[in-house]
This record gives structure tokens, sequence and C-alpha cells, in this order.
């Protein structure tokens, strides 16, 4: 009898796995991907990648399955890019001013040409590696390129004028030292997560970086006074990488979920930095923070001084083997494509807490 019973096994199984299929209940992932980010969890930055994970499982409907890795506990910022070459991470978030030099074509995009919000920043990010389509970046696959907003000077005692600057030790790394350098300020390349104990314990006079940080890293607590100063301020051109070859070996459809998903969050992310500025800004006031803004007479003197770490980069690039005429010319393109940009945002009414009164 039990043997008699045994051709039904074969029945049995094709039945209960088109039911758990019907039910859905799916089979293991066709597809691990480990990605990186050294954004601290609680941070926008960090929650919206993790948004991004999440999103990438549900459309893939399980066949893609992420392992996210907040807070550097994968790869720390500066070791992200050969991470991804190298296979450690498989996509990875983080900024090029993390490892200076290794982007020499995409640093012309944070030159203080004056990207007047994060919303345009984020919009020429893209827009500058799909014109430009730099060769440095051919070792790894560019999901989405973003920025924040423009540096301002956040600092321990006022600054209006640039006789104001003269002379102040100001936390700015790699090119944005360069910029205040320029101004007339000392740089310092104080890392990050230092830059707090450095302001409290006043080793630094200030911070050249994005108004997001007086809240995200609390620098609101230990400065009195913030300077919009996005006529000049450089932006850090951020990306979302990953590992060529684990692109290039996924299956058809789930790249093409992966790309559609990759330009969605590009525009989210243009929206997200463009808002933490303001949640910067609201915590900033309530810390009693006096912000103010330059005079038209100071703008001119103040893009006219950065003038000189512009045409550092260049000699620098041309030195290196690069044609001055090309160079010269993305660098007026970022510059007419801010322009048109800046017109864009407020056609679209894009509120900013920076740039021209037009944005606010």
């Amino acid at each position: 009898m039990k043997f008699r019973t045994l051709w039904l096994f074969p029945f049995i199984f094709v039945f209960l796995l088109t039911f758990c299929i019907a039910s859905g209940v799916s089979s293991a992932a066709e597809v691990t991907l480990k990605v990186a980010n050294f954004f601290p969890p609680p941070s926008s930055q960090s929650k919206i990648m993790e948004e991004f994970c999440e999103e990438l499982e549900k459309r893939s409907d399980g066949r893609i399955e992420t392992q996210y890795y907040a807070g550097g506990s994968l790869l720390k910022a500066p070791s992200i890019i050969k991470g991804l070459e190298t296979g450690i991470a498989d996509i990875g978030f983080s900024h090029i001013e993390y490892t200076p030099g290794r982007f020499p074509v995409t640093e012309a995009a944070e030159m203080p040409i004056g990207y007047p919000s994060a919303w345009v920043a984020n919009q020429i990010m893209n827009d500058f590696i799909n014109e430009f389509q730099p060769k440095e970046w051919n070792k790894v696959k560019i999901l989405w390129m973003h920025g924040n907003g423009p540096s301002q000077l956040i600092t321990k005692k006022p600054v209006h004028t640039l006789e104001d600057l003269k002379g102040m030790t100001i936390r700015a790394p790699g090119r944005m030292g360069e910029v205040i350098s320029a101004l007339g300020g000392n740089p310092a390349p104080t890392p990050m997560m230092e830059t707090y104990d450095a302001l409290a314990k006043d080793v630094i006079d200030g911070a050249f970086v994005g108004g997001e940080s007086i809240k995200n890293f609390r620098f609101g607590e230990v400065v009195d006074y913030v300077l919009d100063t996005w006529i000049v301020g450089s932006v850090y051109p951020f990306y979302v990488a990953m590992n060529k070859k684990k692109y290039e070996g996924l299956p058809p459809d789930l790249k093409e979920i992966l790309d559609k998903l990759s330009g969605e969050y590009r525009e989210r992310f243009a929206l997200m930095w463009n808002a933490e500025d303001f949640k910067g800004r609201e915590f900033g006031e309530k810390q009693g923070i006096e912000y103010s803004n330059l005079s038209d007479e100071q703008k001119k003197k103040w893009r006219e001084a950065v003038q000189p770490a512009i045409d550092n980069y260049v000699e620098e690039m041309v030195s290196d083997g690069y044609s001055e005429e090309k160079i010269r010319e993305r660098l007026n393109w970022l510059r007419e494509r801010s322009d048109y940009l800046t017109e864009k945002q407020k056609a679209l009414r894009i509120p900013s807490a920076t740039g021209p009164p037009e944005l606010r």
C-alpha cells in the first residue's frame, strides 16, 4: 500500500510549488547586492539610500536582495570607490573629495562658479557626467550623481566682508581649501567627523560646508553665525555607483528595473538635499544663530577673489596633459547650465534656503 502511493509524490511537489508561487512566496534571491554608505544611519542621506534598497527588492519581487551597510560599517568614505572597483561593495555612496585627484575632470563641477541651491547642484552633477562622460569613471557604473547645497561660511564670529574672513582658520579640504585661501582665510583639512570638536575647542574658527550640516552634524551648537556664500559656494560632487562587472552581469529585466529606479532617485535626492538645507536653517535659528547675506558690493568682490582658485585648477589640468580649451569650455558650460537650471527652478516654483531672493 505504501509503495503504491509513491507515484503521487511528484504531483504533490508540483502542486505545492505552484501554490507557493501563486501565494507570493518567492524563491531565493538571484542577486545579492552589498550597498555601502558612510552617512550615519539616522541621517536623511542614509535613510533615503535604505529606501532605495527596499524599493529595489520590492520591484524585483525579491529576485534582488540588498545588504545595506550605513555609517561606514563596510567601507569608510575614502575607501568606497576602491571597494567598488574590487568588489568589496556592489553599490557605494560617497563624494569625490574623499579621493583628491582621482576624478580630475569631475573636479571642474566643484569650482566656485555660483550654484544657488542644492536642487541646481544635483541636476548639474548628473548633466555634467552625461554631457562629457569623463573616462575617469570607466571602472564603475554610475547610477546617479548628486550634490549638497552650496557651501556656506559657518563661523564663531561674524563675517560680512572679505576683510572679516582674513586670517580665520576654516575647515575646508581639497579644492574647497583653495577657495578659502583665495578669499584670504586659512584652510584646515579637518575630517567632517572631527569638525564639531575642533569648533567647540576653538581649534578652527569655522567651516565652509553646506547648510544642512548645522543640524546633521550639530554644528549649530558650536557656532553663532552663518553667511550665505552661494555666489562662490563650492559643492561636493557625490556619486552612487556600482561595480561594473556586477551591473553588466544582471539579467536584462533586472537591469531595467535598476536603471528606472536610479532615474527616479536622482530626482528624489535632489529634493532631499534641497529640503535638508531648510531643516539645517530651522535648527540653526532655534539655536540663536545669526544668518546673513553678502551685499551686492561684496558679491562682486568675492566672485573676483575666487578666480585664482579656478585658474589654479586649469593650470594643474594643463600640466597633467589636458586641453586648456576643453577645460575652460567645461567651466563655461557649467556657468551657463547653472543659470539655465536656476531659471528652471524658479519656473517649477521649488523654493530653496539659499540663492537669490527669487528662490527663497
